[in-house]
């Protein structure tokens, strides 16, 4: 192991155990004490607690073939699991975000497998989003408008703040999977 400092195994699996049971835990209270579609101001109209429940992806995108979304998210957790073991001496911040992201899928999917559904609950107002419609090499865009922000979740704010940790830290320190398969290049052809 170089000289960066690393998570263990241990504190990996402990952030991926809190980051889940809170993300559980809300879920459960939102499902068992509000009726769907409630909601309660928590700070004016800024902020509310909204009982949603979304068949899609995060943030209410929607996936028209359920099978198929259940599959391709089961491989991306595989996925996501397997770099966190290839990236186990790496920087704790890089453990740090993956151990979000894991955890975040896992919650999710825990949902999609109990209830078929993922339950929702953060409601924010940032800004409008408009994107006009436009058409690029053929493909037709027929525009976006959002006046709210869609109701999100714990898992969610895992997933997304592991991945805005991920990217800066790609961005800024370089492509980890890059630096690891070269180190073990070599290490291999010095020991030959």
């Amino acid at each position: 192991m170089s000289g960066k400092k690393s998570l263990s195994t241990l504190w990996m699996g402990a952030i991926i155990v809190l980051v889940l049971l809170l993300d559980q835990v809300t879920k459960y209270i939102t499902k068992t004490s509000m009726y769907l579609g409630e909601s309660f101001p928590v700070w004016g109209n800024f902020f509310k607690i909204t009982y949603v429940e979304n068949p899609g992806m995060a943030f209410g995108f929607r996936f028209s073939n359920s099978v198929l979304f259940m599959v391709l998210s089961i491989v991306a957790g595989i996925l996501v699991l397997y770099y966190l073991y290839r990236m186990r001496n790496e920087s704790w911040v890089l453990q740090l975000a993956l151990s979000w992201i894991t955890a975040g899928a896992i919650g999710n999917l825990l949902d999609r497998f109990i209830y078929g559904r993922v339950v929702d609950f953060l409601d924010f107002e940032f800004w409008d989003i408009s994107i006009p419609s436009f058409d690029v090499l053929s493909f037709h865009f027929s525009g976006y408008a959002m006046t709210r922000w869609p109701v999100f979740n714990v898992a969610d704010m895992a997933v997304s703040g592991g991945m805005i940790i991920l990217i800066v830290y790609i961005l800024f320190v370089g492509d980890p999977m890059k630096q690891a398969s070269h180190s073990t290049a070599e290490s291999s052809h010095v020991s030959n």
